[in-house]
């Protein structure tokens, strides 16, 4: 899944999203912090594309998701959903064309969310450069937009600003690009770049103030870094091991802070808290819970209460275990429960 696929809702019921090989599924809190209902699919019965797919939050606490169909012999096209509420059935998925006009797949898609409840669709085109998708308030969507950029990695990170404005980053085998929504409405345009070449598939994007984000990524030394745009990457610690890192920004104490999470070269979750764009301030790793199989996905979230919860997904079993802060000062969590 590209993006967070831990969301908590606008009626502050946890979601999980999880793509299997032929169907979107989701799974939510029967109440904020109580049992959970089964997975259940989402957007209908149209089979999707094995592979990954993405899910972006706006501020109303809607989830949009974006993945690819089958259409045809070497022929597939992108698809969109909305879904409003943990307990809701997502929309029907709803065809949103091809970056290329027609084709097979071209990347795997991401997806952030203006102030005006508009979804932007991000993926790598057949050119190797991004194409957007942007919708529009009324129903429908304008027509694709070419980003321009070459040799972009599959992996985009998608974003917005706490006014709403979108960002995108997306890697190349030797630099990392930023592209940055200036006005509402208007195209996002390309602005820097970091000269540091990031491994395939770390790209993390984290909202760290009103009009920043921060981009986490493991570089090709295996240190996870963060990038603002306006300053140098820095290395933060070693990564724990070699998936992805989860990220949210929080409260700890009365600090603000940003977490992070990563299943550890053990198998087990390590989690590192540092005050948010304070990186000189250093982090480390505290592994916690059970072992995992590889492959298995981490995420984190803020919960109704205002706390870290953190939740492992095995896609295979689509087995979900989930742990939360405790009372304790620091990042102290509870026992993690299979749900």
């Amino acid at each position: 899944m590209n993006g967070d696929w831990l969301l908590r809702g606008r009626d502050g019921r946890l979601t999980v999203y999880l793509k299997s090989d032929d169907a979107f599924l989701c799974r939510a809190e029967l109440a904020p912090g109580g049992p959970w209902e089964p997975f259940r699919q989402a957007g209908g019965g149209l089979g999707l594309h094995p592979g990954p797919a993405a899910v972006g939050q706006g501020a109303d606490g809607y989830a949009h998701l974006a993945a690819w169909r089958p259409a045809g012999k070497g022929e597939a096209r992108l698809v969109h959903s909305t879904h409003f509420r943990p307990r809701l059935a997502p929309l029907d998925w709803s065809p949103v064309g091809h970056p290329n006009g027609k084709g097979d797949r071209t990347g795997t898609p991401a997806v952030a969310v203006d102030d005006r409840r508009r979804a932007y669709v991000f993926v790598r085109n057949a050119g190797g450069g991004v194409s957007l998708l942007v919708q529009k308030e009324r129903g429908g969507w304008y027509p694709w937009r070419d980003l321009a950029g070459t040799d972009i990695q599959d992996q985009l990170a998608a974003t917005s600003r706490e006014s709403g404005l979108v960002e995108l980053y997306a890697a190349t085998d030797d630099r990392i690009l930023h592209w940055r929504q200036r006005e509402p409405g208007r195209t996002p345009a390309r602005e820097e770049q970091a000269e540091v070449a990031a491994r395939p598939g770390t790209l993390r994007a984290l909202r760290t103030s009103a009009e920043r984000t921060t981009l986490f990524f493991v570089d090709r030394h295996g240190d996870l870094c963060a990038w603002r745009p306006g300053g140098k990457q820095v290395t933060l610690l070693p990564a724990a091991g070699p998936g992805p890192v989860a990220a949210v920004r929080c409260a700890i104490d009365g600090h603000d802070c940003t977490v992070l999470a990563q299943r550890s070269a053990s198998g087990r979750v390590a989690f590192a808290a540092y005050p948010t764009e304070q990186e000189q301030a250093g982090a480390w790793w505290t592994e916690s819970g059970p072992q995992l199989p590889s492959g298995t996905l981490v995420a984190l979230a803020v919960d109704a209460a205002g706390e870290v919860v953190a939740a492992s997904l095995e896609p295979d079993s689509a087995t979900l275990r989930v742990t939360r802060r405790t009372d304790e000062p620091g990042l102290a969590l509870r026992p993690w429960r299979e749900v």
